[in-house]
C-alpha cells in the first residue's frame, strides 16, 4: 500500500475551511446533489474509463493519475477513478485532491470513516492495487487454539506499550446452557465494553478495550435460544455470557471460526458492523426535531456509552446511504418519561429532519414496524473524564445537544463531587429549543444545574440572551465554582460554532484536558 505523510484535513488553505476558522461544505453546482450522483452512477455511463474492465494497479500506475480529468484514488486496497465525482464532492474538489494517485485511506478515515464509499463509488472501481502477499495479515488462518485461548504473539507483533495484552477466551457448559468467558486483563471493563449479535447460527462478540478491539466470531456447534445474558465482573475485567441450549445435548465443540476469530487490532482498522433496528415509536419534539426509537434485535446486547454514536444505515435509490448519530436517554425527567421500556433493548434519537436533505426526510418516512441499520458504536470521550469533577460547563448549538443528554444524566446521577452544571443551549428561536421545558424543569428540581438560551433569532418579546457565541457571552458563563475547580468543557453544535467556540475557550485559557468537542 502507499503512504501519504500525516497532514492535517483539510488543509489550512482548503476551500473547506470558513475564512472564520470553521469548516463548512463547498457550494455544489445546480445539478450536482448527491441525489444528481446517484441518478449518473445508475445511467450506464463508464465513469471509470475502463470499457468494464477490472485491473490490478501498480504503485507506479497509481502514481500517474495524479491530475482533476484524471484522478485515481486508492482506499483500503481497491481503486477508484473520482474525475467523475469532483463536482459532486460536498467537500471540494481540493480535498479529492489531496490523495490523487496515492492511498488516501488514512485522510478518509479523518473526515468520512462512516462514508459508504463501497456503495457510492462503485460505478468508479478501477480495481484493486496490486500488494505483495507478505504485506497481508490475514486474521482468518488457521490458528491452533485450545479451549479458545490464543497462543502469545511474538513481541514484534505490536509495540507491548501501545496496545492493552492480549485477552483470551473460554467455554464451559451445563445440561442447559453454554457459558463463554471472555479474559480481558483490564480493570475499566463495563457492559457497554462489550458488544453481542447471534443470529441464524452465527455468534459474534466484540470486546472494546481502550482504542483496541477483540472479536469472537464462532459459527456455533448447536442452535440456542434468542435469549441469553452477559455478566461482568469489573473488579478482574472478565466477561461471562451466558446461552441457552435448544436441546439439553452435550456440545463436543464451540463451533467453528468464522472471517476475524480472534483478531486483536485497533479499533479504528475494524470494519463497522450493523445490525437491523425496528422502528417502535416516532415523536415530534420541535416542528424541525423527532425523538426516534428502534429496538435492539432480541439476540443483541448494544449498549452506548455517554458521548459515543453509531451510524444508520438506509438503502435510498439503489445506494446505501449512511449518517452518524449520537444516541438520547428518552427523557430527561421521570414525569416526561414514556411507558418505561428497558434501555438495554431500546435506542433513541433526536434527529432534525432537513426537508431538502436526502436522508432524514427518507427517515421520517419510516413506519412503525420499518428497519433502519444500527452500527456499533464509536466516540473518543471516556466517561472517566467526569469523575471528580467540581464544575461541568456544556456548550450546544442546535442537535449538537445531543451528546450533552446522556452526560447531563450521567453527570447528575453518578458524580457527587460537582458542584455546578452549567448548559448554554444556542438555537435560532424560542420554538427551535430541544426539550425545553424539561431543561427548565430539571433545573428547578436539581440545585446543582443551571440551564441559558441564547437566540440568534428571537422574537421581540424573548427577555432571554441573544446572538451568537462569543468571548463576551462565555466569560460571564465561565464561571468556576471555586478558583482552582476541576472543570470540563463540552461543545457541540454545527463545524463553524465547534471551532470557533474551541478557540474561545483556549483564549480564555481553558487547557486542551479541559475541554472536550464533540462533531454533530
Amino acid at each position: 500500500m502507499l503512504n501519504v505523510p500525516s497532514q492535517s484535513f483539510p488543509g489550512p488553505s482548503s476551500q473547506q475551511r470558513a475564512a472564520s476558522g470553521g469548516r463548512s461544505k463547498v457550494p455544489l453546482k445546480q445539478g450536482r446533489s448527491l441525489m444528481d450522483w446517484i441518478r449518473l452512477t445508475k445511467s450506464g455511463k463508464d465513469l471509470t474509463g475502463m470499457q468494464g474492465r477490472l485491473i490490478e494497479v501498480t504503485e507506479e500506475e497509481l502514481k500517474k493519475h495524479n491530475k482533476k480529468d484524471d484522478c485515481w484514488i486508492c482506499i483500503r486496497g481497491y481503486v477508484y477513478n473520482v474525475s467523475p465525482y469532483m463536482e459532486y464532492h460536498p467537500g471540494g474538489e481540493e480535498e479529492l485532491m489531496r490523495a490523487a494517485g496515492a492511498d488516501g485511506t488514512d485522510l478518509f478515515d479523518q473526515v468520512h470513516r462512516w462514508v459508504n464509499y463501497e456503495s457510492m463509488l462503485k460505478e468508479c472501481l478501477v480495481g484493486r492495487m496490486a500488494v505483495k502477499l507478505t504485506a497481508l495479515k490475514d486474521y482468518r488462518e488457521e490458528r491452533r487454539v485450545l479451549n479458545g485461548l490464543l497462543p502469545k504473539r511474538p513481541a514484534t507483533d505490536a509495540p507491548a506499550m501501545e496496545s492493552p495484552s492480549s485477552p483470551s477466551y473460554d467455554w464451559f457448559q451445563t445440561d442447559s446452557s453454554v457459558t463463554i468467558v471472555i479474559y480481558t486483563k483490564q480493570k475499566d471493563i463495563s457492559l457497554e465494553s462489550i458488544i453481542i449479535d447471534h443470529q441464524d447460527g452465527s455468534f459474534r462478540a466484540e470486546t472494546i478495550m481502550k482504542d483496541y478491539s477483540y472479536l469472537i466470531h464462532i459459527g456455533l456447534s448447536h442452535e440456542v435460544q434468542e435469549d441469553f445474558s452477559v455478566r461482568v465482573v469489573e473488579n478482574v475485567g472478565k466477561i461471562e455470557i451466558i446461552l441457552k441450549k435448544r436441546e439439553n445435548t452435550s456440545w463436543k465443540s464451540l463451533g467453528h471460526p468464522l472471517e476475524m476469530h480472534l483478531s486483536f487490532i485497533p479499533r479504528k482498522d475494524r470494519g463497522l458492523y450493523y445490525r437491523k433496528c425496528q422502528l417502535v415509536s416516532k415523536a415530534v419534539v420541535t416542528p424541525d426535531t423527532r425523538l426516534f426509537c428502534v429496538a435492539l434485535p432480541p439476540c443483541t446486547h448494544l449498549q452506548v456509552q455517554a458521548g459515543h454514536h453509531v451510524y444508520l444505515k438506509l438503502t435510498i435509490a439503489g445506494t446505501e446511504i449512511v449518517k452518524p448519530y449520537t444516541p438520547v436517554s428518552d427523557s430527561l425527567v421521570s414525569e416526561f418519561k414514556e411507558p418505561v421500556l428497558p434501555n438495554n433493548k431500546y435506542i433513541y434519537f433526536l434527529i432534525k429532519i432537513y426537508p431538502s436533505g436526502l436522508f432524514t426526510p427518507e427517515l421520517d418516512r419510516l413506519e412503525i414496524g420499518d428497519f433502519v441499520s444500527v452500527s456499533s458504536p464509536e466516540g473518543s470521550f471516556k466517561i472517566s473524564k467526569l469523575q471528580e469533577l467540581e464544575d461541568l460547563f456544556l456548550l450546544a448549538a442546535g442537535t449538537g445537544f445531543t451528546p450533552m443528554v446522556k452526560i447531563l444524566n450521567y453527570a447528575l446521577t453518578n458524580v457527587p463531587s460537582l458542584r455546578k452544571i452549567k448548559l448554554m443551549f444556542f438555537n435560532k428561536t424560542e420554538d427551535d429549543i430541544i426539550w425545553r421545558r424539561q431543561l427548565e424543569k430539571l433545573a428547578f428540581d436539581n440545585e446543582r444545574f443551571d440551564v441559558e438560551f441564547v437566540l440568534s433569532a428571537p422574537a421581540l418579546e424573548w427577555n432571554g440572551k441573544r446572538g451568537h457565541i462569543s468571548p463576551a457571552l462565555l466569560s460571564e458563563f465561565l464561571k468556576r465554582s471555586l478558583e482552582n475547580s476541576k472543570v470540563l468543557l463540552c461543545i457541540c453544535g454545527p463545524v463553524p460554532f465547534t471551532e470557533l467556540g474551541t478557540g474561545l475557550l483556549y483564549d480564555l485559557n481553558f487547557s486542551t484536558d479541559e475541554i472536550h468537542s464533540f462533531t454533530a
